[in-house]
């Protein structure tokens, strides 16, 4: 996933990941017994390498998924990795502030973000462009979303580790 072409994968990691254990989870009939290994090697991996953050900042950011389903958005965890993302890139307090101030209208789909063809376009742009053609009443929102979707991900470090453990092997 985050080494393909087809769309920028920083908006849809996280959802992506909790999709993967629920249609696990399924698969083993909700029997926990079942499963609860494997979910121990996956949340290893999870913590250690994606479950930052940034992540659930592209999630909540991601209109696709925002707008679907707000309760997942809203959770403690997401919010928390927002607010760190904002704190993080955005150094200027009063920025902040006014990202802060901004998302409201994000999440309540006011202005062009509640835009007919907004809306409809949800599911068909890319999210970076998304916001770039309907974010620009929110300037400072605007610019930061387009900054976290826009990360590339890849799993090339990766690689390149294997690579080199092949070679030792």
């Amino acid at each position: 996933m985050v080494d393909g072409d087809k769309k920028p994968a920083m908006g849809y990691i996280y959802e992506s990941m909790d999709r993967a254990k629920e249609t696990i989870t399924a698969s083993f009939l909700h029997k926990e017994e079942h499963y609860k290994k494997a979910f121990e090697y996956i949340d290893a991996r999870w913590g250690c390498q994606l479950h930052k953050p940034l992540h659930a900042a592209g999630f909540f950011l991601n209109p696709k998924l925002y707008y679907k389903n707000p309760e997942n958005a809203m959770c403690v965890e997401v919010i928390n990795g927002l607010y760190a993302t904002i704190q993080k890139l955005v150094p200027d307090l009063s920025t902040q502030d006014k990202i802060g101030e901004q998302l409201d209208l994000y999440q309540n789909a006011q202005v062009l973000f509640g835009n007919p063809m907004a809306t409809r376009q949800r599911d068909k742009k890319a999210t970076a462009d998304w916001w770039s053609t309907y974010g620009a009443l929110a300037p400072e929102l605007h610019k930061f979303a387009i900054r976290v979707l826009s990360l590339t991900c890849s799993a090339t470090g990766c690689e390149r580790n294997w690579s080199v453990f092949q070679q030792l092997h």
